[in-house]
């Protein structure tokens, strides 16, 4: 894929850039950049695939409610994780005129994401990536939550199929938070990592 238009619009929206061929190569420089740092992980298979929490604990404290550590609840994970001096996220969509969307469950990664940390990393692979704004938007309700879903085995309609949205009222749903970032928040720095490979849904 070429990022150029993605890049160019991101950029002119106050984010910082990177891309990557693969996400290899997309680790390795994360791995270098986060050095001695409080990391906080969001719930992500981008991240996952990636293998970012194994390279980056060698040297991080790494907060991550997917790696639980002995002696620590889930919920104290996701707080130490939200302040961390650098948090680290996917996207569920991506539009090439530079909007980021997020849908959350617990709305402890969207939150994060927001406000408090010195930088924000947010990793992106090419299936992310949407036209325009109706089209990411639609992409994060449509496929990345119903994927999701499935994954986790909630009992919703959409993980049935894992086909579209069906706005459902199930207490197992885990679309309940919506985040639009506009532009990049006016407080920390905003890195979008774009790799040009299928990561997470």
């Amino acid at each position: 894929m070429d990022f150029k238009i993605v890049k160019k619009n991101l950029e002119e929206r106050g984010y910082m850039v990177s891309c990557f061929e693969t996400a290899e190569k997309a680790a390795a420089y994360m791995n270098t950049q986060i050095v001695d740092k409080t990391v906080g992980f969001g719930g992500s298979m981008t991240l996952e695939e990636m293998g970012l929490y194994e390279k980056l604990s060698v040297h991080n404290d790494v907060r991550w409610h997917q790696r639980i550590t002995d002696g620590k609840t889930d919920k104290e994970v996701r707080i130490a994780a939200n302040v961390a001096e650098i948090y680290v996220s996917s996207v569920n969509g991506l539009a090439e005129t530079g909007e980021v969307i997020n849908i959350d469950g617990n709305c402890n990664r969207v939150a994060a994401i927001f406000y408090g940390h010195a930088k924000v990393y947010l990793v992106v692979g090419s299936n992310k990536i949407a036209k325009d704004y109706d089209s990411a938007l639609w992409r994060a309700r449509n496929v990345a939550s119903p994927l999701n879903a499935k994954r986790l085995g909630m009992k919703t309609p959409c993980a049935i199929k894992a086909d579209r949205c069906y706005d459902c009222k199930s207490p197992d749903r885990i679309c309940r938070g919506l985040s639009v970032l506009w532009s990049k928040p006016m407080t920390g720095e905003f890195e979008v990592v774009l790799i040009d490979e299928k990561l997470g849904y």
